[in-house]
């Protein structure tokens, strides 16, 4: 009860300080209130970012490999690109080979990509992205349909002139059609049917989109694509079966295709590969970067609303002294003074951080609304913004709460006289 009563006086005495003083009380806190709004800002823009990074590397498999000409690789200083371009693609007989000889591939998938004008109707529709893919590409790489199908065994193996296409494309070479599926589009010269579209995804983390894609047979494309061009881009996917660890894949993976590509003991590996851990270790550093520069650029406001705030809490002592000398007086102890201007200083630093706050999450709606991009404010920054404010109040009332628990009650009485 005593805690109680400790709280409601404080809250009272803090909600005085702030009536009677409002424009002191305003400019103290802003220092406050720009500092959660200048880290958690920085925060909420880039957790929302990671998170759609991170929906679009989950898409990408985590327990799948990618057998590509190139290695990944995030902001490494030694990468040695001029070795990697001399390097062949991947093959679609490469896969078929893997197919045969791995006993830990569940599935296995090939594309190759290149980019063509598609038309319809007399209206063309440039630089789409046309990817030849193999029957199980969908098993190793998320396929997100809006309606429609992926082509089956037979429509892949015959080359059928059949493809999934992007809502982009959609919408310019096929306006006002409300059900795509059966429409024909022409790519290569050449009609094809439409027996699936594409949800609507926006651009990518990688900024890429398959608002642009049509997926075909790889086995129709190779008959307009040369597969054993060294300038086209082709990967060989494979996803591991379960409770199988990448690494015993990869191993399996490096021994097949240095068998199929008859490579020398001696001699180094002239493919690359990837996974997806590679790309998040390489986000977390940068976001990592990003987080302790939001912190450097915010912690100087909130060094200036923490002086802001010891400087209402000296004022206030030095106002209430008298009744801080009565108190005493009475029976009340150094502690019971301590939190009381302790808790006030909290109070009116969290009253900072909370303006911050909603400052946040006005501008997440906006932007979210407007502005084409997500961005939440989540719980955790919530209650890192929070946090943070109850320790900056914490830190900055300490002096003047101790100060004020240290007077002597017949001096402080006597400051009304």
């Amino acid at each position: 009860m005593l805690y109680l009563r400790l709280i409601r006086e404080s809250f009272a005495f803090a909600r005085q300080a702030i009536a009677a003083n409002k424009v002191r009380t305003f400019l103290s806190l802003l220092g406050i209130t720009i500092g959660i709004f200048s880290v958690i800002s920085v925060l909420t823009v880039f957790d929302s970012i990671e998170m759609k990074l991170r929906k679009n590397i989950e898409e990408l498999g985590s327990n799948v490999l990618y057998i590509q000409k190139w290695p990944w690789a995030m902001g490494d200083a030694n990468y040695a690109w001029w070795e990697y371009m001399k390097r062949p693609e991947t093959r679609l007989q490469e896969m078929e080979e893997i197919q045969k000889r791995s006993s830990l591939a569940e599935a296995t998938g090939y594309y190759v990509a290149t980019e063509r004008n598609i038309k319809s109707n007399g209206v063309t529709f440039e630089n789409a992205v046309i990817i030849g893919a193999s029957h199980e590409y969908d098993k190793v790489n998320t396929v997100n349909l809006n309606k429609g199908r992926f082509f089956t065994l037979a429509e892949s193996q015959g080359g059928r002139a059949v493809g999934i296409v992007g809502s982009k494309i959609i919408k310019e070479l096929l306006p006002g059609v409300i059900d795509p599926i059966g429409e024909q589009i022409t790519i290569f010269g050449r009609k094809i049917e439409i027996i699936g579209t594409f949800k609507e995804e926006g651009d990518n983390a990688f900024g890429g989109s398959n608002d642009r894609w049509v997926v075909l047979p790889v086995n129709f494309a190779r008959n307009f694509i040369d597969l054993n061009n060294h300038d086209i881009e082709s990967s060989i996917l494979v996803k591991g079966k379960k409770n199988v660890s990448n690494e015993a894949l990869r191993d399996e993976l490096t021994g097949i295709m240095r068998s199929v590509r008859k490579l020398k003991p001696a001699a180094k590996d002239d493919f690359a590969i990837n996974e997806t851990s590679i790309i998040s270790k390489g986000f977390d550093q940068i976001f990592g970067v990003v987080a302790i520069v939001g912190w450097i650029i915010g912690g100087f406001s909130l060094l200036v609303g923490g002086f802001g705030i010891a400087n209402i809490m000296f004022v206030s002592v030095k106002e209430r002294t008298a009744q801080i000398g009565i108190q005493k007086s009475l029976g009340a102890k150094n502690s019971f003074i301590l939190q009381q201007f302790l808790f006030e200083a909290i109070f009116l630093s969290m009253l900072g951080g909370i303006v911050g706050l909603l400052i946040i999450y006005i501008l997440a709606l906006l932007v979210t609304k407007f502005g084409g991009m997500e961005l939440v404010l989540s719980l955790k920054n919530i209650i890192i913004g929070m946090s943070v404010s109850a320790f900056i109040g914490l830190i900055s009332g300490l002096f003047p709460a101790w100060s004020a628990s240290r007077l002597n009650p017949v001096d402080a009485m006597r400051s009304t006289f």
